[in-house]
């Protein structure tokens, strides 16, 4: 028996583990909006990221960071999407070289982490202080090769520069306000990606190495990570809801458009990590990796 759509679970909506299905729903987003023809050049970054993320991309080394890897690209472009048809639900379309090169930008935002052929040291987890510096070199050499123009560079870059939490937004030079709303809109679809993730708590361990790596500070082991996550929840609710100005309550609107749910299942999955952490994970010190079981 078919499960009821107000009953389903969010991860029964998009198998997120297979990189060709969340493809198909991402262009199923676009084309709800836009001219199919508008989405070829969104299909060739794409084949392109899994060659590069595969290693197969001339060049480059395919990616060695568990955190930062394929499935978060997949995870953050497919929120995206969902916040750009949200978002031309409630407001006048967002024109459409924006919600191209948005999720363009998506695809390319962490780029940074890609290790070239000559960089045989370590991983890519070495750049996590810089990456987002290195995602724009990557995405500036990537369109002047593939013939997107100046503005393109200038529109896609200023995107993921809003992923960088570091950088505040007022100080992006952003052309008019739609385009502030798409960076916008990146950066809440990179924040809700992960931690929406079914697998979002095993993944932490990843990410504790990948700090290690990079030399982020105020991290000593996996506990303590998982003990700051959930004050670092708070600082990114703020986030979104105050410098990102809400645009994450666009996805909202795209499920109730496409399932006819009222429902935010970013908002909910979220909340049930951060609940399951505090009171099943962090209850057990001493064999929390018991209670992290998932694998991503």
């Amino acid at each position: 028996m078919p499960t009821p759509l107000n009953s389903m679970q969010f991860s029964q909506l998009v198998d997120m583990y297979n990189p060709a299905a969340v493809f198909e729903e991402v262009k199923n987003i676009f084309v709800n909006s836009y001219p199919v023809n508008e989405f070829e050049s969104v299909r060739k970054v794409y084949m392109d990221f899994i060659r590069l993320y595969n290693g197969k991309y001339p060049g480059y080394c395919a990616c060695n960071t568990n955190y930062h890897d394929k499935m978060h690209i997949t995870d953050a472009l497919l929120a995206m999407a969902r916040l750009i048809d949200g978002y031309n639900v409630v407001h006048k379309k967002i024109p459409v070289h924006l919600a191209r090169l948005g999720f363009i930008a998506a695809i390319f935002h962490d780029t940074g982490y890609i290790q070239s052929v000559h960089d045989v040291k370590g991983t890519g987890a070495k750049y996590t202080l810089t990456h987002v510096e290195r995602s724009v070199g990557f995405l500036k050499t990537y369109f002047a090769k593939n013939n997107f123009s100046k503005n393109e560079f200038r529109i896609a870059s200023n995107m993921i520069l809003c992923t960088d939490m570091m950088i505040p937004v007022e100080k992006i030079g952003f052309g008019n306000s739609a385009e502030r709303t798409a960076g916008l809109m990146l950066a809440s679809a990179d924040l809700l990606g992960q931690m929406a993730s079914r697998c979002y708590l095993e993944r932490l361990m990843f990410l504790y190495r990948e700090f290690r790596e990079g030399q982020v500070k105020g991290y000593t082991s996996e506990l303590g990570l998982l003990r700051k996550t959930l004050d670092f929840s708070k600082f990114i609710q703020r986030r979104l809801k105050v410098t990102l100005e809400n645009t994450a309550q666009y996805v909202h609107f795209h499920f109730k458009k496409k399932y006819h749910i009222d429902r935010n299942f970013y908002r909910e999955a979220m909340e049930k990590q951060l609940l399951y952490l505090k009171d099943t994970v962090l209850r057990s010190p001493r064999e929390y990796r018991k209670y992290l079981r998932r694998t991503g």
